[in-house]
């Protein structure tokens, strides 16, 4: 997978000038995560069922 060919927006709570700086992006049948500030880092890849639970989670911290 290409990171550069996949159309990234910065998460509602991210910072711009802070350590929370994440990317998603919703891809045939899965969720991309990555580090805005390390763009040609790893990408977490999810099923769309475990993101959502993953976003529950975090929303509950």
């Amino acid at each position: 997978m290409r990171s550069d060919t996949i159309l990234w927006r910065k998460a509602s709570r991210s910072h711009e000038d802070g350590d929370q700086c994440v990317e998603v992006a919703s891809l045939a049948n899965v969720v991309a995560v990555r580090d805005s500030k390390d763009p040609n880092g790893s990408i977490l890849i999810l099923s769309r069922r475990d993101f959502a639970r993953l976003a529950s989670a975090l929303k509950n911290v």
